[in-house]
């Protein structure tokens, strides 16, 4: 823990600066107008650090674990092709680093089915859970507000949430009237290291005042991406030298230069990408709700980048992802006039997704077919003095089907449907809040086991998770929490019924169906301190986990006596999903203080840091964690132009399980340069930002492609934000 004690004593100091003034959220940037705020269907909802994804909304300090709010001109520098990279800078935040096409959010070392990303609170509806290959259906060009909801709050979106929740909000579905009877966005951005080009716009009609018309689109093309050094980590271009001098084996239909490999630097080969998106809403928006539909389609061809062979025996293979979702989403409120509920709410979304993973020569190797649909009803109580709460019911169905040469999953249905509610008490100073969560869930599959076994028929789970907390205010000014949680999750699909290949992870990977409910208890502290010139928010958390699951390396007999029922052979290394106990805990703080006034110019310190430790009893290590780091910045902010300097540092991860690599210590340096050019259209932002200056090697810990992908090298970017 001494690394951990370091990281708390950057951010300590902090907190007894309290003569200074503007806090980071004080931003002009971040500010928007009523008739521009994305997220706005009630005046209370509007500003940069109020949290909209609950079921009401309530205040960034108030929210009883750790949160963050992107949006502004935060979101305009750190827009990425991926939601992941987009938010790998908040505090508790990384991603998995699949490639510049493919990185989903980490949170708290949580990824995959334990984080559920959200596109205005209904699932993403694709498989981006099932590999981290596999892109996340959502583009960050038409994001107007992100919002990372960590810990006991996330459970209201599903059990799956255990890790927390990334909820992108849009304005696809309409949610006010436009003030001028028109509202338009577009964003235009080019990205030195990949000749990224990229182009989305979204714009509001409104026919009287109460009908308002809908429709978006993006392009994004990319080239193969710019790295800072070899594609290959050190240890893996040893290993590539080592079989270059081994002589050449007579058999190979085709002999691998392993010389070659080792020497590929500088391009990021095969990570090449291409996609657009198009979509048309409608909404009625009258004095007491509305009523909205919104049609969107999605359409991507990327690379993977390639995992080169360094050893004897190993293939490669430079494949490519053609995805494509055709998605319908409804959005409905209604006041209901008073009593004990004030507001009823209703979204839905519907997708129908496949992708294909294609050869080198076009040829389709596998399908993916997945149709999914989500529904959720909240039911928005009336504030009864210090009480107010909400309920509702969640329902989500999906059918999954895997097709070709890496079918490593057999066709399967899930079906869950959850209860649940959050109710408040607000005394002033203290606060208290509970929260509840039933969920059934049902999934089925007809796997071959073994030779003796064969399951067919479904799996039924019942769980049941609760969190309750409380806060209390020291000062104005200061806030502090305490909350604790119980949480049971059913098993997935994949971590269920996984028989087979998948050259995504390079691995051959075996399930259970005889899993039981994942389960954990939580406690989580948080210091919220906001006031006149300074901002400090940080959690520290404990996570007690028992029939927890991961995925670990096994002997090869396991999965070849798995596959010898149904012929098949066992060509890559054998992972197996277990069950054991664990333990998880760590911590992430940010601040932001203003060192003074300048000619106009506010000068503003901010920094953040997050770190996680993560144990799998009687084994070791979790795979996959992220390293600490601390990230630190300046920044000079005007009303017309706004400049920032800033480094992360990011440690060395040997913290790692077995059959994993470390990862090197980094340093990145980004500085960033906005304008406002026009008094009259303070929406308008042209701006500026080098990333990664020294162009500098960085590789993830939590990637699986962290010895054969490194970080984008340095990356020059030039973006255009337009709002009338």
């Amino acid at each position: 823990m001494s690394r951990a004690l370091l990281l708390a004593s950057v951010f300590l100091p902090l907190l007894p600066v309290q003569a200074l003034a503007d806090p980071k959220p004080e931003t002009p940037a971040t500010t928007s107008s009523d008739e521009s705020d994305p997220a706005r269907s009630a005046p209370q909802e509007q500003g940069p650090n109020i949290i909209v994804s609950a079921p009401y909304s309530q205040s960034e300090q108030d929210v009883l674990s750790g949160t963050s709010v992107v949006t502004g001109e935060e979101l305009t520098r750190n827009l990425r092709p991926t939601i992941g990279e987009t938010l790998a800078r908040q505090p508790g935040v990384s991603a998995s680093s699949f490639g510049p096409s493919a990185s989903r959010p980490i949170l708290r070392g949580f990824q995959g089915e334990r984080v559920r990303i959200l596109t205005d609170g209904i699932g993403s509806i694709d498989v981006s859970n099932t590999s981290a290959d596999h892109a996340v259906i959502i583009d960050p060009l038409l994001a107007e507000r992100v919002e990372v909801l960590r810990g006991p709050s996330a459970l209201l979106f599903g059990s799956s949430a255990m890790g927390g929740v990334v909820n992108v909000i849009d304005s696809r579905i309409p949610r006010s009237v436009p003030e001028k009877g028109y509202r338009l966005n577009g964003i235009a951005t080019y990205g030195s290291a990949a000749s990224e080009r990229s182009v989305g716009g979204a714009g509001d009609v409104a026919l009287g005042n109460r009908i308002v018309l809908h429709a978006d689109g993006s392009y994004t093309k990319s080239d193969d991406l710019k790295i800072g050094g070899y594609a290959l980590s050190a240890a893996k271009r040893r290993e590539a030298l080592d079989s270059a001098a081994l002589p050449a084996d007579p058999d190979a239909a085709e002999p691998i230069d392993f010389a070659a490999n080792a020497r590929i630097r500088g391009t990021l080969p095969n990570s090449a990408s291409e996609t657009w998106t198009a979509g048309a809403g409608a909404s009625l928006i009258t004095e007491t709700g509305m009523l909205g539909l919104a049609y969107s389609h999605y359409d991507s061809l990327y690379g993977i980048p390639v995992r080169y062979a360094t050893q004897p025996g190993q293939g490669q293979e430079a494949p490519r992802l053609s995805v494509v979702q055709n998605r319908v989403d409804l959005r409905a409120e209604a006041e209901t006039g008073g009593g004990f509920l004030q507001k009823v709410r209703f979204r839905a979304g519907y997708a129908a997704y496949r992708h294909f993973e294609l050869e080198e020569d076009g040829a389709v190797g596998t399908a993916f077919y997945n149709k999914g649909l989500e529904g959720r009803l909240e039911l928005i109580q009336s504030e009864k003095g210090a009480w107010r709460g909400a309920s509702g019911v969640q329902y989500f169905s999906r059918n999954f089907d895997v097709q070709g040469d890496e079918a490593f999953l057999p066709k399967n249905q899930t079906s869950q449907l959850g209860l649940f509610t959050l109710q408040q008490l607000d005394f002033g100073k203290l606060k208290a809040e509970a929260g509840v969560r039933y969920e059934f869930t049902d999934l089925s599959a007809d796997t071959v086991l073994d030779d003796a076994r064969f399951f067919r028929g479904k799996r039924h789970f019942q769980a049941l998770s609760g969190s309750i907390g409380a806060s209390y205010g020291l000062s104005d000014t200061v806030r502090i929490g305490l909350n604790g949680s119980h949480t049971e999750r059913a098993p997935s699909a994949e971590e269920l019924f996984a028989n087979g290949a998948h050259a995504g992870t390079e691995a051959y990977e075996l399930g259970d169906p005889g899993f039981r409910l994942e389960k954990s208890w939580g406690l989580e502290a948080t210091l919220h301190a906001h006031g006149d010139g300074f901002s400090f928010d940080a959690s520290a958390y404990y996570n007690w986990f028992s029939n927890y699951i991961s995925d670990n390396q096994t002997t090869q007999a396991v999965c070849q006596a798995a596959a010898a029922p149904s012929g098949r052979t066992v060509d890559l290394p054998c992972f197996q999903f277990t069950q054991r106990d664990a333990r998880y805990y760590g911590f992430e703080a940010e601040g932001s203080v203003r060192l003074t006034e300048i000619g106009g110019y506010r000068i503003n310190l901010d920094a953040l840091g997050d770190y996680v430790h993560a144990n799998i009893v009687d084994q070791g290590p979790a795979p996959r964690i992220p390293a600490m780091r601390v990230l630190g910045g300046i920044e000079a902010q005007s009303d017309l132009l706004t400049g920032r300097l800033e480094a992360e540092h990011v440690f060395k991860q040997d913290r790692i399980a077995a059959f994993e690599t470390p990862t090197a210590a980094y340093t990145m340096v980004n500085a960033t340069v906005s304008v406002k050019p026009f008094r009259t259209m303070p929406g308008t932002t042209l701006m500026v930002s080098a990333n990664n200056l020294f162009d500098v090697e960085a590789r993830r810990a939590a990637s699986y492609l962290k010895d054969f992908a490194p970080l984008a090298g340095r990356d020059i970017r030039v973006t255009l934000r337009l709002s009338l």
